[in-house]
């Protein structure tokens, strides 16, 4: 592989999508910005697996439908691979259990595929240039996306992401931190976090933005109420 984006290369991204069209639009979009480059386009997790061993990229872009098991493949032997790329999902399933799932499996951000082409460069290059955290994106309002050009300092991570969501269903710092199992102190670390990048004071402050600019929606934060009071 040639000069890399450490090293002032481009970004080279390998797009994995079955819809043409969809694929197509995601290569125009890619390449037209700046220091980023379309390494292959594949319709297929198999065909992703096999030229993210032998092009090396540094980021795959790649469709995830129902059910994931192909797609959890594709994740684990990408990720176990010498030089893993970072993995970026892209679905049509915004639901947190889904986001939790990915993530966890290595994938560096997940995004819906009603996200902007402003949401899908962010996501790249805050997965390329942050090798030590995991970010995630899902629908995230453009105005969180400012300051991406340096990481991921205006994306929130899985956590912080599971943790707002579980406030915002008016569980206590406490509660959230027995139903995830973390200390107190590092919910509340995560909350600071969540507000800094959102740009709001409090957590119902939090909320509020994050439902009315549809990124949560009104059932994710009425879900498993009762079981988390």
């Amino acid at each position: 592989m040639g000069e890399g984006p450490e090293t002032g290369g481009p970004i080279r991204v390998l797009l994995a999508d079955d819809h043409t069209m969809f694929r197509e639009g995601l290569a125009r979009t890619l390449s037209s910005y700046g220091g980023m480059e379309v390494a292959a386009e594949v319709a297929n997790d198999k065909e992703a697996r096999r030229l993210a061993r032998e092009l090396r990229p540094d980021a795959v872009v790649m469709q995830v439908q129902m059910p994931f098991a192909k797609a959890k493949e594709a994740l684990r032997e990408m990720r176990s691979l010498p030089d893993p790329p970072k993995v970026i999902v892209v679905t049509m399933f915004e639901e947190p259990r889904y986001v939790r799932e990915l993530m966890e499996l290595g994938a560096s951000a997940y995004l819906v595929k009603s996200s902007s082409s402003e949401h899908l460069i962010a996501a790249v290059r805050a997965a390329v240039f942050d090798p030590t955290s995991r970010n995630v994106v899902v629908g995230m309002p453009l105005g969180m996306l400012e300051g991406t050009q340096k990481g991921e300092d205006s994306i929130l991570s899985a956590r912080e992401l599971e943790i707002l969501i579980l406030s915002s269903r008016g569980l206590s710092n406490h509660q959230i931190a027995s139903r995830i199992h973390l200390a107190d102190a590092t919910v509340k670390r995560h909350m600071a976090n969540v507000n800094q990048k959102m740009g709001t004071s409090s957590r119902g402050e939090a909320a509020k933005k994050a439902l009315s600019e549809g990124w949560i929606t009104i059932e994710e934060i009425t879900e498993e109420e009762a079981e988390g009071s």
